[in-house]
């Protein structure tokens, strides 16, 4: 593995700068199967780790932050070495994971465990014990590997779905629910604590199933296949909630804010859509291509949209396109507040504690660059304080005025 230095901090609107960039070392001597692209990218909830799915059937571990040299002050994680290494054996070391299989999915589980996990070991003692942090991968023959993220040790290997595990999401609750989506076009829901118990099918997609992602307050999922379409469904009662309708071509990425309030679907027909989920309107439309350059039979593919993600303190959105460019959305603005060049981009995600966005490429190669770092505005603090609870319609049956109504459900774009 190589790394390459970048520079600087960025404040909000400046171009984003490359901090770092990993490649993977030369490949051992795989088969064509095996596969180079990094499909998925996570931080830890707490920012202590990074996983990348490098290609050739290996995950990396990688402790955050990366060697001095190549990130700059101010980007170091609360409390590393305090939770990572709660025995006292020295700093965390980086992890190689073989899975054995092309690598798509990653996802971390959430950090701290619960009480309700140490009550379970109680009630059943041969239960695996899940308090340490964990990573699930989702493997190209449909199985989904489990490891313990301090020791790499493999803790379980989950068996149900029929084809790629494109896929995976934890409840950010902390009770070890996890989705996976599969290209065998259902949604398969897990319970961990019960020792990777299947307990749901979610079916209802006619197509490949793309992504999952579960709100932040636990109410709900949505999945996106290879439709114009995504589903919502519920997550207390696994069901259907309703069927969002507005794009032209695949949604192939979606995205919960923070605050449970919007949700952001990217697609082949290189636009994001902003959804209030509680009600299904459509808020605002990213478009990546303006519609009067827009030749369907030539630009399409060119700009069609891999990845959206929500900054962490929901003011932001970083989109990466196939017309090579990483582009920075502030919340209430039509266009984009930055760009930077990078070719080959297939997803990304931000460090969870702002101002890093990590990018995967299709040569396997991990990119970090510099994301806006602001202030939350007391009045966004509130609003997400109280979206953090409140559905829509909620919110619409206060007695307030119409405009501060406006502005909690996000409808002063």
């Amino acid at each position: 593995m190589e790394a390459r230095p970048g520079a600087g901090g960025a404040e909000a609107g400046e171009v984003p700068l490359l901090l770092a960039e990993l490649k993977p070392g030369r490949p051992h001597q795989f088969d064509w199967k095996s596969s180079c692209e990094t499909w998925s990218v996570a931080f830890s909830p707490d920012g202590s780790w990074f996983a990348w799915s490098q290609g050739h059937c290996i995950v990396k571990l990688i402790p955050w932050p990366l060697e001095e040299q190549f990130i700059p002050r101010g980007f170091e994680p609360k409390s590393r070495s305090s939770k990572t290494d709660p025995k006292g054996r020295g700093s965390p070391k980086e992890k190689t994971l073989d899975c054995g299989q092309i690598v798509w999915g990653l996802a971390f589980s959430p950090w701290p465990s619960p009480p309700s996990r140490k009550l379970w070991a109680r009630v059943c003692p041969q239960a695996l014990d899940f308090s340490c942090l964990i990573l699930a991968t989702g493997l190209n023959d449909g199985q989904i590997k489990i490891w313990e993220v301090q020791t790499g040790r493999l803790l379980l290997n989950l068996s149900g779905h029929q084809d790629v595990v494109r896929d995976l999401s934890f409840t950010p609750s902390g009770n070890l629910i996890l989705v996976s989506a599969s290209r065998d076009k259902t949604l398969r829901i897990w319970d961990l604590n019960k020792d990777g118990k299947q307990i749901q099918v979610l079916s209802g997609h006619l197509q490949w199933v793309y992504c999952c992602s579960i709100s932040p307050d636990c109410s709900m999922l949505c999945s996106a296949a290879g439709e114009k379409s995504v589903l919502l469904w519920s997550m207390r009662s696994y069901t259907l909630i309703r069927k969002l309708e507005g794009h032209q071509s695949s949604v192939v990425s979606c995205d919960f804010s923070p605050d449970s309030a919007l949700l952001v679907t990217a697609s082949y027909d290189t636009s994001v859509i902003m959804w209030d989920p509680y009600t299904g309107e459509k808020l605002r439309t990213l478009q990546h291509v303006l519609d009067s350059q827009l030749d369907y039979t030539r630009d399409v593919h060119a700009s069609s949209l891999r990845s959206v993600r929500f900054s962490p303190e929901g003011l932001y959105l970083a989109t990466v396109a196939d017309d090579r460019l990483l582009r920075i959305w502030a919340l209430e603005l039509r266009t984009p507040v930055a760009f930077a060049p990078m070719t080959n981009g297939l997803c990304c995600t931000f460090f969870p504690h702002g101002g890093i966005i990590a990018t995967g490429t299709r040569d396997g190669h991990v990119q970090f660059w510099t994301a806006p770092r602001v202030l939350s505005s007391l009045k966004h603090l509130c609003r997400k304080a109280l979206r953090s609870f409140l559905t829509t319609y909620q919110v619409l049956a206060l007695p307030i005025p119409k405009k501060m109504k406006e502005f909690l459900t996000y409808r002063t774009f």
